[in-house]
């Protein structure tokens, strides 16, 4: 029981630091919110251009937090460990895209660089990983025989 525990509130930690990290600095000082998912899986990649909050790369972070929450409930490593490499998932992707769009990135201060909200978002996908992996999850559930019944 201490493991669940333990690893739901892993979980839930790391889910809150996932939804978090979009309001925080990813790269040159430019916001988390402000890139749209759209702009991970087009052949434009990354661009200047702002997005709507429930458009931006918070979407997924959002459905990896509900994932969580569902895992906690249902006390299920597999939906947490989902939920895990859903947020691992989107951040490194969004690596790839801006490294991509700006040639390298680099690792620098508050104005220029990967920013803190990144590595939010990584520090938060692990964190559920490793609460998927504390957790022991539901006890298995055993046939018993049926008692004997006696004719009537």
């Amino acid at each position: 029981m201490l493991r669940n525990v333990l690893g739901s509130l892993m979980g839930l930690i790391g889910a809150a630091a996932a939804v978090w990290s979009p309001f925080r600095a990813w790269y040159d000082g430019r916001l988390g919110r402000d890139y749209r998912v759209q702009e991970l899986f087009t052949s434009a990649g990354i661009t200047d251009h702002g997005s709507v909050l429930l458009a931006s790369v918070l979407l997924p972070y959002l459905f990896a937090a509900v994932l969580t929450l569902c895992a906690v409930l249902l006390r299920s490593r597999l939906l947490m460990a989902l939920a895990g490499v859903v947020v691992l998932g989107f951040t490194i992707l969004w690596m790839v895209r801006q490294g991509q769009a700006v040639g390298s990135l680099s690792v620098g201060g508050e104005s220029s660089g990967l920013g803190d909200g990144l590595a939010n978002a990584l520090g938060a996908g692990a964190l559920i990983l490793l609460g998927a992996a504390v957790m022991r999850g539901r006890p298995a559930r055993t046939n018993r025989p049926l008692p004997p019944t006696t004719p009537v």
